[in-house]
Parts: C-alpha cells; sequence; structure tokens
C-alpha cells in the first residue's frame, strides 16, 4: 500500500522526467536515502539541456550556458552535496554581445562589473539611476534567494522556510512586488529611451519571456545582473550534456534508477493524494502501474494536468488554462568549417533585424558559437547554434510544415551571412528544430520553451508552487519558482527535496 512503510525501507520516489530539475530532484533524494526511480520518454537524459550528434559536431539541443557554478552557486552546493566534480567550464566575457539594427558594434554584457558599468553609461547616456535601482535590487533578492525560501508558501512549514530567510536588507525588495521594467523605466523617465528599451526587451525576452512592459521587476534584477562577478555565466567543456551525466553518476551511485524510452501515461491519485504512476516501455509496448510514495513532475504545469486527466482539482486546472500561451523556439544547429566564424568572436550574440524577413516573435537570434578544443566540433571546425522565439501555433496549423521550417531556415542563414562567413564550402551541416520536434523529443506541451513567463501573476510569490494540491506531489522545472534555466530548475528541484523530507518524520 502506497504511503506504508515496512520496517526500515525506503520511501519510494517516482520522478517523472530526466531534464535537469527531475535529475537534480532525484539525486539529491537518492543520496538522502530514498528510494528512487526516473522515468523518461526521450532517447537521452537532459531535456532542454540535453545534446545530439551530427557528422563530428555536437549539438546543444536548447540551453547552451549555466549559472551558479561559483562558489556558493546553487551547481556548486548541490554537486558538493552529492560529491561529485563541477564539470569543468569558462566563464562568458562577455555573456552576450548584443547587435541592435544598423548598428556594427556591439553592447557588450561584461563579468566584469566595473566594465559593464562603464559599457552601459556609454551606450546609455542618462540610464544609470535604473541600473543602481537594479543592483541593489539584485544584492537583497540574491541574499534572500541563498537562505533558500520557498516561493509561493503553501503551508505552514513553507510559509516557516519563507520568514527565516527575510532579513531586514530584504525589505528593500517590497515595494516593488508589483513593479515591472517598464513601471521604473517611467520612473526614471526612460520610457521613452528606445534604444535601452529595445536592448532590455532582447535581454529578458531570454530570460522572462516577455518584454520589460511585462516582466517583473524584482524577476529582471537577477536575470540583468547575475551575468557579472561574483556570479557569472558559464559555458560547459564538451557539452551541457555533461551536466546531466554527472547528475546520472550521482543517482546511480546511491542505487537509484534511471529509465529512458520509458512514458508516464498518468498519475494516479487516491482519496487526494498520489498513489503511483502508470508507466509505458516504448520498446516492447508493455504497461504498468507502479505504486509511488511520493512523485516528482519535472514537466510544464500544462502537462502536469494532462497527466492528472479528471482527478487534476478544478481551480487548479482553471489557474492553468489562463495562462497565457507559452512560446516556442526555431533552433538551427550549424556545422561550419572554422573560417565562417570571425576572429575573436564571442560565445554568445545576439540579433534584432529589421522588418525584413521573418524568423520569429521579435525578429531576433540569439546565437551560440563553439570555441577550439571545447569539445563541440573537430578539429578546424565549430558549431553555430541560433534560435528564435516563435508563436507555437502556426507550426501545428501550418498546411506545409516542412516549406515553413525551410523558410525559417533560409531566413536565419541570410541573417546570419551578416556576420558569419556562411557559404557553401564552409557550411558542412545544416538542421533545425521548432516546437513540433520539441514537442517530440522533451514532450513538452505543445512544444513550448523557457517556463511561463515572469509577469508579475506567475513570479515568485504569485506562480506556481513545487507543492501541488494533490499531496505527496511535487512540481519542479521552469514552471516553477525562480523560473528558467539550469540554475532555477535545480532551486526549483531543492525546494521540492527539503519540502518532502520535512514531511517524512511526520509520515512515516
Amino acid at each position: 500500500m502506497p504511503g506504508h512503510r515496512v520496517g526500515n525501507s525506503k520511501p519510494r520516489v517516482i520522478v517523472i522526467g530526466a531534464g535537469i530539475g527531475g535529475l537534480t530532484a532525484g539525486a539529491l533524494l537518492a543520496h538522502r536515502g530514498y528510494s528512487v526511480l526516473i522515468l523518461d520518454q526521450a532517447l537521452v537524459p537532459g531535456g532542454c539541456a540535453s545534446t545530439f550528434k551530427r557528422k563530428g559536431f555536437t549539438f546543444d539541443v536548447g540551453a547552451t550556458q549555466v549559472a551558479g557554478l561559483e562558489p556558493g552557486g546553487i551547481h556548486h552546493r548541490i554537486f558538493k552535496e552529492l560529491e561529485i566534480d563541477l564539470p569543468q567550464a569558462t566563464p562568458c566575457d562577455p555573456a552576450c554581445a548584443v547587435y541592435l539594427p544598423g548598428e556594427e558594434t556591439p553592447i557588450n554584457v561584461w563579468r566584469d562589473p566595473d566594465k559593464w558599468k562603464e559599457e552601459r553609461q556609454r551606450q546609455f547616456p542618462g540610464s544609470e539611476p535604473f541600473w543602481l535601482l537594479m543592483a541593489a535590487l539584485f544584492k537583497a533578492s540574491w541574499e534572500f534567494q541563498g537562505r533558500d525560501p520557498v516561493l509561493p508558501p503553501r503551508n505552514v512549514w513553507d510559509f516557516l522556510q519563507l520568514t527565516k530567510a527575510v532579513r531586514p536588507s530584504t525589505f528593500i525588495t517590497l515595494p516593488y512586488t508589483l513593479f515591472t521594467v517598464g513601471d521604473a523605466l517611467r520612473f526614471y523617465k526612460l520610457g521613452n529611451d528606445r534604444r535601452l528599451k529595445t536592448f532590455l526587451d532582447l535581454q529578458l525576452k531570454l530570460y522572462s519571456q516577455v518584454d520589460a512592459d511585462n516582466t517583473a521587476l524584482l524577476y529582471a534584477a537577477t536575470a540583468l545582473s547575475v551575468s557579472q562577478l561574483p556570479q557569472g555565466l558559464y559555458h560547459l567543456q564538451g557539452s551541457m550534456q555533461v551536466l546531466s551525466d554527472r547528475l546520472v553518476e550521482a543517482l546511480e551511485k546511491k542505487g537509484g534508477k534511471l529509465l529512458m524510452r520509458h512514458t508516464v501515461e498518468h498519475i494516479k491519485v487516491e482519496k487526494g493524494k498520489v498513489s503511483a504512476v502508470v508507466i509505458r516501455n516504448q520498446k516492447t509496448g508493455e504497461v504498468w502501474t507502479e505504486p509511488a510514495d511520493d512523485v516528482v513532475a519535472n514537466v510544464t504545469v500544462q502537462n502536469l494536468v494532462q497527466l492528472l486527466g479528471n482527478k487534476a482539482p478544478n481551480g487548479y486546472k482553471r489557474r492553468v488554462e489562463k495562462i497565457p500561451t507559452a512560446s516556442g523556439a526555431f533552433v538551427m544547429y550549424l556545422g561550419v568549417d572554422e573560417s565562417a566564424i570571425p576572429l575573436g568572436c564571442p560565445p554568445h550574440l545576439q540579433f534584432l533585424y529589421d522588418a525584413k524577413g521573418s524568423i520569429g516573435e521579435n525578429n531576433s537570434l540569439f546565437v551560440s558559437v563553439s570555441h577550439s578544443g571545447d569539445g563541440r566540433a573537430p578539429e578546424g571546425k565549430a558549431t553555430i547554434i541560433a534560435s528564435s522565439f516563435v508563436d507555437t501555433k502556426q507550426w501545428w496549423l501550418t498546411e506545409d510544415y516542412e516549406a515553413l521550417k525551410q523558410q525559417y531556415t533560409q531566413d536565419a542563414i541570410s541573417h546570419l551571412e551578416k556576420f558569419f562567413y556562411l557559404k557553401p564550402e564552409t557550411i558542412v551541416h545544416v538542421e533545425a528544430a521548432t516546437p513540433r520536434s520539441f514537442a517530440r523529443y522533451t514532450a513538452r506541451d505543445q512544444g513550448i520553451v523557457g517556463g511561463i513567463g515572469q509577469r508579475i501573476s506567475t513570479f515568485g510569490p504569485f506562480g506556481f508552487a513545487n507543492r501541488t494540491p494533490i499531496n505527496n506531489l511535487w512540481l519542479v522545472g521552469d514552471s516553477t519558482h525562480p523560473g528558467e534555466g539550469t540554475a532555477g530548475v535545480s532551486y526549483s528541484a531543492l525546494t521540492a527535496v527539503k519540502q518532502i523530507e520535512a514531511q517524512k518524520v511526520t509520515r512515516y
């Protein structure tokens, strides 16, 4: 009987999804003495932070950079507990080089705080009061997050963890809880600074899914500041897959199991409490029910409602249905000769183009470029990964999917040709992914990427909790606080693990 412990047998936890959030939760729970089974329908673990290989090239599927590797950072803390080595990584400096339309000199987001201050003062004269506010909010928010608050709280224990994380310095953030970045710009009389607004729109879309007018100010303070020392963004040696591989190693070292090509078709609930999951082996077609004391769902909140079926609480279901439609992504993977890459090319670039051509919602491309010796390309070669946010609907409703995909690919190449030397003789491999691709390989609803958007109504205290309305069912990943990215989903996983641990004594 689920929930009933016999002797010293271990509590049984099933984790749905082997993305970074699910792997982190599973590895931590196994390390803390739980019996853990992780299930994923894909071929390889990692979710949107996994990789694939073509013609000697290794391509990062979605995520291409990592935060939280510095001492005290979330990955550093988790890997230390798991007693595994952090992957080798190179700091991204600049974290991003942003090219606005018609401009040949980029806005460089430098890692060094003083260098970044000089850059932004030169690029955006008169904006320093805004940036000083962001720095102050980031400092308070970062210290607060480092004390592991539970957001949003859903019971007394959650609320106690939240209050323990509060310090007098935290109160500086309270007046800004309902502010957007757009509100702050208008407050400092910068609302008509189109160049600054365009830059912020581009950067925030990468992290919050929405533009400056809609992004919660407190979330933006972290997103726009985390790339500077003593934090920073990193480029992993080998590929993003290294992160997943280390977590799988930690999981299996403590007796946890990972089954790929296994789809969870349904979460079973009895008397308001999770009891089991229904699993299908994709290779054999076998279907069986696996009992569990806890289920950790590393899925989108939309997928969670689908897995619960008629057991999804009506209020929860209605709330999910009201979420504004999340974005998908068009991603182009290029394997090229090294001669296609300009000398001194930064690892990450962002381009905004004029209205000519169509490559996504805001006609921009975020580009990640491998560098010599980083394990992503054969000697003398390199990878270029270019992505753009897109409306998922057009990819599911189109009558000629392949033609649309080819159009986007050609438009992306034609735009990139303005910076890279892309000719038939320098291009070795071209491949593209769309929302349909992400839906197929990651099982994310409609192929959406990057979470539910960090609007006021969905960020932090107003977002979806790890603790769901179903007892012993936990949600982790980019639908929860603090949002997308490997660091964000790892925080989410750590929160859920602590909540499960807190209930263990009373339950068993």
